[in-house]
This record gives structure tokens, C-alpha cells and sequence, in this order.
């Protein structure tokens, strides 16, 4: 009851999507200390993600693995949540960092939330696109229709 007004102002569009993340992530996680946030993370990875991923959506990333293609997971959740699963496919991952101050999670984002726009800027600062001759992009958001723009084969809700 106490988030109800954020994501009810959220909804409205009257405060941002990181504005409304950061309420949410300190209302739960202020203060927990980051190896015990790492390692419920962790198991989220490790556990929870492998059932709810798509199958189709799976066996595609393992089809660009399988090829020696280089593999990016984009995502607007927080790096720690992501960490583990990617690893465990060995891709790369580039997501919102969270706010860490004496080794605890503060609830804050460390830098822009990577949504929208920001996913490109973030592509852009770890990889000369013109290197690649295919991209390939994934989504299923709304925040995804930037990042979908600069891919040579778009692919929008395939999943």
C-alpha cells in the first residue's frame, strides 16, 4: 500500500519510470548489504530466470552462441538480478547499476536508468557498430523501440 501512490503516478506518466524504480528498490532493498542482495540475485539468476524465460526466446540466444556470435542481454533491470543467468549462457550484460555506499544497496540508480534511449547510448559506448555487419535486436517493450532501430533485423514481440 505504501508504493501504491508511485505506481499509480507512474501509470498516470506524471513521474518517470526511474523515478518510480528508485521508490520501489528502497522501499525493499535500502540497506540490505550487497553480498546478501548478490546472492538473493543470485538465485533469482540461477533459479528463477531459467523458468520464466521463453523457450523460443532461449533457443534463439543459444542459435547466436551456437554461430560465435557475440550475445548482449539490454535490460533496464538492474545488472545484479541479470548477472548470474547471463553468465551461465556466457553473454553479455548491459543493464541499470544500482547505488552502492558501504558495501549496501542504497535503492538509487548508479547513472540513468538503461531504458530507451539510454539502452543506444549504452550499446554505443562499449561497441563500434559499424564492426558488425548483421545486428540482430530482440525486444518487447516500448523501451526497446530505440535499441530495435539500430539493428540490421529487428525483431519486436517474436516471443
Amino acid at each position: 500500500m505504501r508504493l501504491f501512490p508511485t505506481l499509480l503516478l507512474y501509470k498516470a506518466k506524471v513521474i518517470p519510470n526511474w523515478k518510480a524504480k528508485e521508490q520501489v528498490l528502497t522501499y525493499f532493498f535500502e540497506g540490505e548489504s550487497l553480498e546478501k542482495f548478490q546472492a538473493i540475485c543470485d538465485n533469482y539468476g540461477t533459479n528463477r530466470i531459467p523458468e520464466i524465460v521463453r523457450p523460443k526466446a532461449l533457443q534463439r540466444l543459444k542459435e547466436h552462441i551456437q554461430k560465435g556470435e557475440k550475445v548482449y542481454l539490454v535490460s533496464a533491470s538492474a545488472e545484479n538480478w541479470l548477472f548470474a543467468w547471463c553468465q551461465s549462457l556466457d553473454i553479455e550484460l548491459i543493464g541499470t547499476k544500482l547505488e552502492i555506499k558501504d558495501g549496501k544497496v542504497t535503492g538509487k540508480l548508479e547513472g540513468p536508468n538503461c531504458y530507451g534511449k539510454e539502452k543506444v547510448n549504452r550499446i554505443k559506448t562499449l561497441l563500434a557498430l559499424e564492426d558488425f555487419q548483421e545486428i540482430h535486436g530482440y525486444g518487447d517493450s516500448r523501451g526497446d523501440h530505440d535499441m530495435l532501430a539500430i539493428a540490421h533485423r529487428k525483431n519486436y514481440r517474436l516471443f
